[in-house]
């Protein structure tokens, strides 16, 4: 009875601060959504990149239940920043293990400069951050976007990979066999246009069964930075980052992952990057089926295990976080 009213009082607080969060949310924010504060404290990395000096922000969260001397890194999609992993944060610290959120160079509170942007670089880029704070192995765990960047990251660094963890990523599926190609200008000419209503359209299809309320307390930081003076920064950012993904697919290296991996695959997404510039129906119709593509690639992966949630589309750890962590939890510890 205590745990339940302890459970009861907790749910209670963070509904609270998700309420407040959103009421104090900025009406405009900059390229690094200076301002817009995230649950835990932010540090930055300084990286040089084509030779420009850059920052990569990112939270490093100690354990707070008994210290157990592992390590998790928690990477982010591509249309999110490190802070909603919140809860998933408090559950790992509880569970004694630090927990490690970046925000990826082009994303959230890092800097978004105009580079060749690569999943290569990108995992460079956390082992960097790793080497920095003395973490030697890790438990990767990716979602969406970040789903690619833990695979190009376990292939990359097996040695430093533990476990791997992949929530729904996109790139199971080549989407250059059914996505037409479009220029990075087409793209950054589309991202410029981006405004509330666009962007909590494409939010919504992360929610096949209605989107959430809550969900806005991650989507009003985007659609601020619209409002602002460095928005076609974070624009150009958003197109190259959409060409990195149709560039280069990692759907064809599962087979080479060496290290335990779980999927956790809501049953009901049906995301596709790029969806909306196809026009053929029947190639609209293949693309982006999630039952399929999670037991495929849990085949391609040596002893990987599938948990399928039925009932749930893209963002598991915030639509159904119990079954979610309960997953998570079971296979890390």
């Amino acid at each position: 009875m205590l745990r339940f009213l302890s459970y009861c009082l907790l749910l209670l607080v963070c509904v609270t601060t998700s309420a407040a969060a959103q009421a104090t949310a900025p009406s405009s924010l900059n390229a690094t959504l200076d301002g817009y504060d995230y649950p835990f404290p932010v540090r930055y990395l300084p990286l040089t990149i084509e030779g420009q000096r850059l920052r990569m922000a990112y939270m490093d969260v100690a354990a707070t239940g008994k210290p157990n001397g592992r390590t998790v890194v928690l990477l982010h999609g591509k249309n999110f920043f490190g802070a909603y992993w919140r809860e998933t944060i408090k559950a790992l610290r509880e569970a004694g293990f630090r927990v490690v959120v970046p925000d990826q160079v082009g994303f959230g509170k890092s800097d978004k400069p105009d580079i060749h942007y690569s999943f290569h670089q990108l995992a460079l880029n956390t082992r960097r951050l790793l080497d920095t704070l003395g973490v030697r192995q890790v438990v990767v765990v990716g979602h969406s976007m970040g789903g690619m960047l833990a695979t190009r990251f376990a292939l990359q660094y097996p040695q430093l990979t533990e476990r791997l963890v992949l929530e729904n990523p996109i790139g199971l599926e080549d989407y250059r066999l059914g996505v037409p190609y479009q220029t990075i200008a087409q793209a950054e000419a589309t991202e410029r246009k981006s405004t509330e209503e666009s962007i909590r359209k494409y939010h919504a299809t992360y929610y096949p069964h209605g989107y959430p309320k809550a969900h806005d307390e991650w989507l009003l930081p985007l659609t601020a930075q619209t409002r602002h003076t460095d928005f076609p920064r974070v624009a150009r950012a958003n197109a190259l980052t959409f060409d990195m993904i149709y560039q280069q697919p990692v759907s064809y290296e599962f087979s080479r992952v060496q290290v335990p991996t779980l999927l956790i695959i809501g049953q009901d997404d049906r995301t596709v990057v790029g969806k909306g510039l196809i026009k053929n129906p029947a190639v609209l119709a293949r693309m982006g089926q999630y039952p399929e593509l999670g037991r495929r690639t849990a085949a391609q992966i040596k002893g990987a295990k599938l948990v399928p949630l039925t009932g749930v589309g893209h963002i598991p750890h915030l639509e159904a976080t119990p079954q979610f962590l309960a997953a998570l939890l079971a296979f890390v510890r």
